[in-house]
Parts: structure tokens; sequence; C-alpha cells
């Protein structure tokens, strides 16, 4: 049985750069980092309340497409706690960091920022119904699939 996310694993250009993002700005405790491929790069890690980390590489001269993503493509989603969620966004406001939102996604409030490398960051707070959207018996996650994949764009109509 998978117990739970251990590490989510990403590129960075600069991981003192990212260090100070991840730790000084966000919070997350940097509890190791070291070199990899016989010192061609630095593997970091940064662990949240749970145990789980993010962790980074930086592999200089091994090309790799940093570029701004979408939200839609790929974000880093992290819970917090609504009094955390309104001091990071007041930190992010007074540190000229990038913020969109608040958006209510009905489910959780989220607001979104862009790490040094370019991926969004998502501080996500419950709106309370949260065990409502999560819970399988409510959500009812196979029919909303089965729908989507018989009326997603694109699709060939049925026979």
């Amino acid at each position: 049985m998978i117990k739970g996310l251990h590490h989510n694993a990403y590129r960075c250009r600069d991981s003192e750069e990212t260090r100070g993002f991840y730790e000084d700005f966000l919070g997350l405790r940097l509890v190791s980092a070291f070199e990899i491929d016989e010192g061609r790069g630095l593997h970091s890690f940064f662990e949240m309340d749970d145990g789980s980390c993010l962790a980074f590489f930086e592999v200089p001269g091994k090309p790799f497409d940093f570029k701004r993503q979408d939200t839609l493509d790929l974000h880093i989603a992290l819970g917090v706690d609504p009094g955390v969620f309104d001091s990071m966004l007041d930190k992010a406001r007074n540190d000229g960091v990038e913020v969109r939102g608040p958006v209510d996604h009905g489910f959780c409030r989220s607001i979104y920022m862009r790490d040094p490398n370019g991926y969004v960051v998502e501080l996500a707070t419950s709106t309370g119904v949260q065990q409502e959207i999560m819970d399988p018996s409510v959500s009812k996650p196979r029919e909303a699939l089965a729908r989507w994949q018989a009326a997603k764009p694109g699709q060939p109509a049925a026979a």
C-alpha cells in the first residue's frame, strides 16, 4: 500500500536561489542536500509538516528547458491553514512577489506565485467543503470521468 508522498523532484537553475524561496520565503525546512553523479549536480530537499518533501536537482551543463509554466500545465499545490494563507498573501505582496489571487475554487481558496525556476506554486486553504469534494461517495469521480470522456472536445461522436 502506498503510504504517501515521499518527495516530488524538479530541476532548478540555482540551488541557493531555490533555497531562498522555499526556505526563507515559504518557510519549508531544508533537510538535506547532497552531490549526485560524482559531483555533477546537487539534490536538495525541503520538508513539509507531514514529512514529505519538495526536492530539486541543480545540474549545471545539462540542458533543461526552463519555461514559465501555466497553472493548467504544471503547478505545485501546497495546503495551508487560513491564517497562514492570509499571512503569505501579505508577505508576497510586501516582498514584491508577483501573486495571482486569491481565487475562490469553491472547495478551496488559492493564491499563485512563481518560484525562481518559473514553476507555479499554489497555496491553497480549505473553505470547509473540501471533504465533500474529496469524498468519492459525494463527488462521484468515476461518473464525472465517464461524462468527460464521452463529451470531451475533439472526441469523435459515439456510433
